[in-house]
């Protein structure tokens, strides 16, 4: 699905991303993981165009993905970034109505079942009784989820996400996570919370200072000694009816 092969991205003099390679396959949940500052955002950006990086490939279904047009790409790969705020105000349900614009040409306007596609979404999300708010007046996370309701709209094999659960209390992170994972898409996100990670994800990926670390299953890779070479923290790890639970320690 996603392959990506020596990476190089440097900005300002400075060396961001140092020969960064990986490799998703179709249906996974795939997991960037690292501290701030590591280049898991920078790598997303490179993937969907927002950057440009100084060497190395990316391929997409096969595909040269940094030849591609910004179109062709978007009705490949849907991206859900971290930030969202915009100079123009917007129903929500216009903004959500924006996904479906990668398979419409310029001229063409929305039809009834792209309206329908639209608040289907939003009900996804727990969002369609704000289909009819302005953008602009919603919380941070309501506007995360508007984002990932767009993004589920668009109706791409692969979806990019920053941060996803960023901005969303405890419950929506529980269920936007679990649309996600039975969503049936290709998921790339970076993610902090190295529990959610080892809950969802198949593989993750670490980055520290740029450069590729481990890589691998979660429960088989994320360990005390990872965490404190990436963290500074000692951590202890246990189990619970199958799933991996971390304890922070001072």
């Amino acid at each position: 699905m996603l392959k990506v092969t020596n990476l190089n991205y440097t900005v300002d003099g400075t060396q961001i991303l140092h020969d960064v390679s990986l490799e998703v396959h179709p249906g996974e949940f795939v997991g960037i993981l690292g501290p701030n500052g590591s280049g898991k955002s920078t790598l997303l950006k490179n993937i969907y165009k927002v950057l440009k990086p100084q060497s190395g490939a990316i391929e997409l279904q096969g595909k040269n993905l940094l030849a591609m047009s910004n179109r062709e790409m978007a009705q490949h790969l849907a991206v859900v970034g971290q930030e969202h705020e915009g100079s123009f105000d917007f129903l929500v349900e216009e903004v959500v109505l924006m996904g479906c614009q990668a398979r419409k040409r310029l001229t063409d306007g929305f039809d009834e079942s792209d309206r329908q596609a639209a608040m289907k979404a939003l009900r996804r999300v727990e969002l369609e009784h704000l289909s009819q708010r302005s953008y602009l007046s919603l919380s941070g996370g309501e506007k995360q989820r508007v984002m990932i309701a767009r993004a589920l709209v668009q109706d791409t094999p692969l979806m990019i996400l920053d941060e996803p659960t960023n901005h969303l209390d405890i419950g929506s992170q529980i269920k936007t996570l679990h649309l996600l994972k039975a969503s049936g898409k290709t998921v790339v996100a970076a993610l902090h919370d190295l529990s959610i990670a080892a809950k969802y994800c198949d593989r993750v990926y670490v980055l520290q200072d740029g450069k590729n670390v481990v890589s691998g299953v979660p429960a088989e890779i994320i360990t005390p000694e990872l965490i404190h070479r990436l963290y500074d923290i000692d951590a202890a790890l246990f189990t619970h009816r199958g799933e991996l639970y971390l304890e922070y320690r001072s």
